[in-house]
């Protein structure tokens, strides 16, 4: 897969494609529809296949301060994109000069002059322009001016419940994770470094690897959970993970800490991710020490069970 830093990286000579455009922040179960219909038409018409994606949020630069949990990290996004069959990922760097981009003339500069696209495929909800003033609609009558079709992927439900990035947010917030799973296609994954703590875990015979991840990353919500600790070139290990502050020593920092189950080795400085299986409970507050190691016991336990 080909890889641009914004539209204008477009070669010359470049020829013309089927784009599909999202922040796509997930690659969840709706996006995979999207983007898979992108690239299953791109080979039927003989062209490549573009997805057309921001960065940093737009929702950061309309609305300072309003950035919401990312649920997948670019590198990893990307990743995911590329797996789809997707021959180019455009990542347009989203300015505040960029947001003010008539919704007339993001169509010309980007699908028109730049990608050459013969197909758009969109979703029923995409807005596109300045102040999200361009719709399906207008972007179908553009269409018919410059010459190029436009397909929309239809939502992607279950039970009722339309799968979103909006929608994985708050399960993923809420504790959630089987339901985020259900709607991502796989486990909720929150990735970052390891970093020394307190050292409590290793002094109760659990020794847990804290790991400090992105600022904006969606943590799920404080409580114990199962994961499988993923590291780069190793097979996954099964982890009962804590997040929360570490109430029974009076924490005050809110920690993301992982005890990798059969592990003996040093992880400390490693980038490593975690894949969320199941919430196991939520965050409990021991007058002493011997109950908390024996329900972190249970815990490891339970993580094991759910894992395998």
């Amino acid at each position: 897969m080909q890889r641009w830093r914004g539209y204008e990286a477009a070669p010359g000579g470049w020829g013309r494609s089927v784009v599909t455009i999202g922040v796509f922040d997930g690659v969840h179960q709706g996006h995979q529809a999207t983007i898979g219909h992108a690239v299953a038409r791109a080979r039927e018409l003989g062209v490549k296949s573009v997805v057309v994606t921001f960065d940093p949020h737009p929702a950061e630069v309309v609305r300072p301060g309003s950035h919401p949990a990312v649920l997948t990290e670019p590198a990893r996004k990307a990743e995911l994109i590329e797996a789809l069959g997707v021959d180019v990922l455009c990542v347009v760097p989203f300015t505040a000069e960029f947001s003010r981009l008539p919704a007339e003339a993001f169509v010309h500069d980007i699908l028109v002059e730049h990608l050459h696209a013969a197909l758009v495929v969109v979703g029923d909800n995409f807005r596109f322009g300045h102040r999200a003033a361009g719709d399906v609609a207008l972007l179908e009558r553009l269409g018919r001016t410059f010459g190029f079709g436009v397909e929309g992927a239809p939502l992607v439900a279950e039970a009722g419940t339309v799968f979103s990035s909006t929608y994985i947010r708050s399960c993923v917030d809420a504790g959630d994770v089987r339901a985020a799973a259900a709607a991502l296609g796989r486990p909720h994954r929150v990735e970052g470094v390891v970093v020394r703590g307190d050292q409590r875990g290793r002094e109760l015979g659990y020794p847990t690897a804290n790991l400090l991840t992105h600022r904006y990353a969606a943590v799920p919500a404080d409580g114990v959970y199962a994961a499988r600790l993923v590291r780069r070139g190793g097979d996954p290990l099964a982890a009962a993970v804590s997040i929360g502050t570490n109430p029974t020593f009076s924490g005050r920092e809110r920690r993301v800490e992982a005890y990798a189950l059969d592990f003996t080795g040093d992880l400390y400085g490693e980038r490593l991710a975690l894949d969320f299986v199941a919430h196991l409970r939520e965050q409990r507050t021991y007058d002493a020490i011997e109950p908390l190691v024996a329900q972190i016991a249970e815990d490891v336990e339970r993580t094991r069970r759910a894992v395998s």
